[in-house]
């Protein structure tokens, strides 16, 4: 599938820069519209204000994590067949294991250096 929406839901600034550049020299053809509020990102999802192909998902966030928004997510009936890709500063098996089980496409540990992203943005979208 090509993706042509995404949706990153982060509520830190700089990932969230670090990422639309990145991403920007991979597809550069492809929308990325961003949220510091995942609780936010939801109800723009549920009513269809916003529209997407795939969701990057933080987990540690304030006001709704990324587990919790998984959860809501992966129980609505419009909205469970969106992938969702954890991309997270964890790499705790227990971490990655739980929200597989709650639906997440995959899981992706932050990298440290931006061509690493690249390559990851790369594999994801080709």
């Amino acid at each position: 599938m090509t993706y042509q929406k995404i949706l990153l839901i982060d509520d830190d600034e700089d990932d969230q820069e670090i990422f639309v550049s990145a991403l920007k020299q991979v597809a550069e053809s492809v929308r990325c519209t961003t949220f510091d509020d995942a609780r936010e990102a939801l109800g723009k999802l549920m009513s269809q204000e916003i529209l997407t192909d795939l969701i990057f998902l933080d987990l540690n966030m304030p006001i709704m994590n990324g587990q919790q928004f998984l959860i809501e997510i992966k129980k609505n009936a419009i909205l469970h067949s969106i992938p969702v890709i954890v991309l997270s500063t964890s790499s705790h098996s227990g971490t990655i294991e739980s929200t597989r089980e709650l639906g997440a496409e995959d899981f992706i540990t932050k990298p440290d250096k931006f061509e690493d992203l690249i390559r990851i943005l790369e594999s994801v979208l080709k």
